[in-house]
């Protein structure tokens, strides 16, 4: 997944900052699916859509297992995280500092994160 992306972004003239950023962002999405959508099956499949947009490039990762709402998910405070020693929670923080806009919906069949990024690309 990972070299997909930055193939595709690479391909598009994209910086290496801004890839690497963006590269973070979906294999943190796309991880987060894996480990908690699909605990119990290795036969659900993620798929991610990149569209070049006006202004931006767009991501959109889709899949079937348990949905999990990013965008009004409350981050604990990074003082809490340390404090208790908690070992994950970082990432969501991540993705929401990196993306510019970020959109989820559900329906009984499929999950779909819309993630966006500002940023310079040539076609």
């Amino acid at each position: 997944m990972r070299k997909f992306v930055t193939d595709v972004l690479n391909e598009h003239g994209v910086s290496e900052v801004e890839t690497n950023m963006m590269v973070l962002a979906v294999d943190e999405v796309c991880a987060n699916i894996v480990i908690h959508g699909h605990p119990d099956s290795q036969s659900h499949k993620v798929r991610i859509d990149i569209t070049f947009k006006k202004g931006g490039i767009g991501f959109d990762i889709i899949d079937q297992g348990d949905a999990f709402d990013l965008v009004n998910y409350k981050e604990p405070a990074l003082d809490d995280l340390i404090k208790n020693k908690h070992k994950g929670g970082i990432g969501i923080m991540l993705v929401k500092k990196i993306m510019d806009d970020i959109h989820f919906s559900s329906t009984k069949n499929q999950n779909k994160l819309s993630l966006f990024k500002k940023v310079d690309y040539k076609d």
